[in-house]
């Protein structure tokens, strides 16, 4: 059976109806699918349309042309109510809700089902709290929005639309605040999230490292091409990642799925221990080497321990290093 996609996109061009009806579009052809399950990450560099493409599909800005269908039913067919029954939103400006309590923020997902009055049934305080519980701030019910740290603040926006009881969530940069612990938390809650509760969740990020760790599905985009879309790992064997963000003086190293200011050139074999080998590696490719399988032209390190790493030289000669830093100082001479 054809699973059928949460939103769909049939010959999307997206951007904005300028002065005398002229269209600015920022990216046409978008024939994109979304499933439950999954976490999709937007990358794209400043000015890619990134967030353009996000207020298209919540329906904030019209597409200049083609079809936005959800859950199998045309975007347009959506009242104002069923869309918020259907999709929640997380905008990447600071909440200025401090005046009202992490609870009452919550509260306000539930609005879609509580009628003109707004009257919270026990039902709808049970959903807020399993809501709060699911991103793990229920201890922080009673503060005020204001009392909480960025990365509480995300996690209690990001509740609020559980609370929709929504099958999808779309977020603009929701870790674009936080500090690198705080990102990491609501990278791994949002992968969660779709894998338990079966979400479609939807995000733009600039965080390269955790987009390729977290995300099962990648979206790059930039003006004036296509879009690639696929798992980090197809992307990245591919090229596409190479092609999408290598600039003049700039280079996506394909085996460690970083960008690097320059491309290294001078090669240094490196093998044994699989972690220390990799942090070796770092090292190597800021101080201007290229970490290479081991061969007889030039230097080879073998890593037994972070601790103990053999420096074999084209001659023959050995020495044995306790640190990185000795290796690099010895590697330089």
């Amino acid at each position: 059976m054809t699973q059928v996609a949460a939103i769909e996109t049939k010959d999307l061009s997206i951007g904005y109806v300028l002065k005398g009806g002229r269209h600015k579009v920022v990216h046409d052809a978008l024939n994109l699918q979304l499933y439950a399950g999954e976490v999709t990450c937007l990358l794209g560099l400043n000015g890619a349309g990134k967030s353009t493409l996000l207020r298209t599909l919540c329906g904030f800005q019209p597409p200049l042309s083609g079809a936005i269908r959800l859950m199998g039913d045309p975007l347009e067919a959506y009242s104002q109510h069923r869309f918020a029954l259907t999709v929640g939103v997380v905008l990447t400006e600071k909440t200025n809700a401090g005046g009202i309590t992490v609870y009452e923020l919550v509260s306000l997902g539930r609005h879609p089902y509580t009628g003109f009055f707004g009257q919270l049934k026990s039902s709808d305080k049970e959903i807020i709290m399993q809501s709060l519980e699911s991103v793990g701030i229920v201890h922080k019910a009673n503060n005020y929005v204001s009392e909480l740290s960025d990365g509480e603040r995300q996690k209690a926006m990001i509740a609020k639309a559980l609370a929709q009881q929504c099958p999808i969530i779309l977020l603009d940069e929701p870790t674009a605040f936080l500090d690198v612990t705080s990102r990491i938390e609501t990278m791994v809650l949002l992968h969660k999230l779709a894998t338990e509760q079966q979400k479609t969740v939807l995000l733009s990020t600039h965080d390269l490292d955790l987009a390729i760790q977290m995300g099962d599905c990648l979206w790059l985009q930039e003006k004036g091409r296509a879009m690639a879309c696929g798992t980090p790992e197809d992307l990245i064997m591919n090229g596409a990642f190479g092609t999408f963000f290598g600039k003049d003086g700039i280079v996506f190293d394909p085996s460690t799925g970083k960008l690097n200011v320059k491309a290294p050139v001078q090669p240094v074999g490196v093998e044994g221990d699989f972690q220390t080998s990799y942090w070796v590696g770092n090292a190597l490719i800021r101080n201007g080497y290229r970490p290479s399988p081991v061969g007889a032209d030039y230097i080879n390190i073998n890593c037994k321990s972070s601790q103990c790493l053999d420096i074999v030289w084209p001659d023959g000669t050995k020495k044995q290093v306790a640190s990185v830093a000795e290796l690099i100082s010895e590697i330089k001479k």
